[in-house]
């Protein structure tokens, strides 16, 4: 494991039931692997009982930064301000619902060697409701065919890159498809990317902000808008 300086961050919103315990296994996680690595959590305009626990949380983890949204921005503004808090070489992210383990952090990072940009988890099973494996499935094979993507999983944010990614390649989107325009921005420039497969786990507390009807009418719109600008007139900015 040669590369362990990496900057961890979780994009939050209206997480207050996981974001303590994923921060106390995160905290642990990095003591046990000796990483040299900074902790942020994106809050994107949470409510009242996120706020509380974000309180205690500056008071048990006076080590982990607190970037707040005093409105919400939307999933790829989190992400955003997530990389751009980035101070180490590596970052990692997951979402803050707790449907991954923090702990195989370091599975990606057995797998972050010299010629490696990028390390990208799969999930081995989806354990969601019926309806959200097949929206997943269907929402899968639509991005993956639309833009050429060459990835098992391309809606699995369990992610290790360099930071000098980003040095080359710009996020411009707030929403959803934050995702889906970093993957093929990444796959276009060439950086090499090694994929790994990861647990996902039934969602312990709260639910999706994806899977509805009116964000899924918006999210459609808008990687139907993504796939015009990146595909069908080929914009790199």
């Amino acid at each position: 494991m040669a590369e362990r300086s990496v900057s961890i961050f979780y994009p939050c919103y209206n997480d207050w039931g996981t974001m303590g315990s994923m921060l106390l296994l995160t905290t642990q996680t990095v003591n046990r692997l000796g990483l040299d690595a900074d902790i942020t959590v994106v809050d994107d305009g949470s409510e009242n009982h996120t706020l509380d626990l974000l309180d205690e949380i500056r008071e048990r983890f006076p080590e982990v930064r607190i970037v707040r949204h005093e409105k919400n921005r939307g999933y790829g503004g989190a992400l955003r301000s997530g990389f751009a808090a980035a101070t180490r070489d590596w970052i990692f992210y997951t979402d803050g619902d707790a449907q991954y383990d923090v702990r195989e952090l370091e599975t990606l990072l057995e797998h972050a060697g010299p010629d490696v940009d990028m390390v990208q988890g799969y999930k081995i099973t989806r354990h969601d409701p019926l309806h959200r494996i097949i929206i997943g499935r269907v929402y899968h094979w639509i991005v993956k065919l639309a833009f050429g993507l060459k990835l098992r999983d391309v809606d699995c944010d369990f992610r290790l890159m360099r930071r000098a990614i980003f040095d080359k390649i710009a996020l411009k989107h707030d929403s959803g498809v934050i995702c889906a325009e970093m993957m093929v921005r990444i796959q276009r420039a060439g950086f090499r990317i090694v994929e790994v497969p990861v647990h996902h786990y039934q969602r312990a507390h709260g639910k999706s902000q994806f899977f509805n009807f009116p964000r899924i009418a918006r999210v459609a719109g808008n990687l139907t808008g993504l796939w015009v600008e990146m595909v069908l007139l080929g914009r790199e900015g």
